[in-house]
């Protein structure tokens, strides 16, 4: 008898990735008081990139000179992505830090275009920042606002990147010596802030939950996914991604969002889908 592959459609692939890595981040903000951010993000990307590398096995001595000038800052951008990241839900719920990283990747699909209806969406996206901005919300710490706005930025520029590297090699082969440099920028990072020297076997154990549930799951489902559905259908789910952090912090953390807050994240999520139902095919 022969063993049938088990596939998970596409639509319920994606939802399940986008709550696989939310589900990592609560974990991740469990872990910090023992290793703090950086300590946390080194055990979350040096996992990551040894389960990557052993699954994909990339050949370094035939990367060439031109896939080596993209793929390393690939990686050191997705590393400081994921540093920066900590360091913002460190400060703020993680449901609002999504929020505000998701303007970068909003930014970078209406980037050039010169219609008003995507002037709307960027509109719409700028009022969900004033709803949660320090300055109307006493409670939020403005530099985990900044920080989450920077990993934003780094998240778009990691598209960029990565939609460069993409063109030049495989997608394992990219994402797995990717991860590789984002290890080297993130892990003395680790050792300053002393969070390692703390490491036990149990938060070593969470910290393989870390990256199964932050990178190795949500990344193979999303490759599967986006093999059967249009780009359009699969931006559009990933737009429900800060209202999914939401839920999870609510869930597994009692991150609780006050109107204001919860309002500013269906701005953001409106905005992200709103730009891809109306982007030129």
């Amino acid at each position: 008898m022969k063993n049938k592959e088990f596939n998970l459609p596409p639509v319920p692939a994606v939802l399940l990735a986008i709550i696989s890595v939310q589900c990592g981040a609560a974990i991740a903000k469990t872990i910090f008081p023992a290793l703090g951010a950086a300590g946390t993000a080194s055990i979350r990307i040096g996992v990551s990139a040894l389960i990557l590398l052993l699954a994909y096995r990339p050949n370094l001595s035939k990367i060439t000179a031109p896939q080596w000038k993209i793929v390393i800052p690939y990686g050191l951008t997705l590393g400081a992505m994921n540093l920066i990241f900590y360091m913002s839900i460190e400060r703020i719920p993680i449901g609002l830090a999504v929020t505000l990283e998701f303007i970068g990747p909003l930014l970078v699909a209406i980037f050039g275009s010169r219609r008003w209806v995507d002037y709307c969406w960027v509109l719409l996206a700028a009022a969900g920042i004033v709803l949660i901005a320090p300055w109307t919300n006493s409670r939020i710490d403005p530099l985990g606002v900044i920080f989450a706005l920077l990993a934003g930025a780094l998240w778009a520029g990691y598209i960029v990147l990565g939609g460069k590297v993409s063109k030049i090699m495989n997608s394992g082969e990219a994402v797995s010596i990717g991860m590789l440099f984002a290890s080297i920028l993130i892990l003395p990072f680790g050792f300053y802030e002393n969070g390692l020297v703390n490491l036990t076997p149990k938060l070593m154990g969470l910290g393989v939950a870390l990256a199964l549930l932050s990178s190795a799951i949500p990344f193979t489902l999303e490759m599967k996914a986006l093999g059967q559905l249009p780009p359009r259908t699969f931006s559009i789910l990933m737009s429900l991604e800060p209202a999914a952090a939401a839920l999870c912090a609510f869930v597994f953390l009692q991150e609780k969002l006050n109107l204001y807050e919860i309002l500013a994240v269906i701005c953001v999520v409106i905005a992200s889908a709103g730009s891809t139902l109306t982007a030129k095919k």
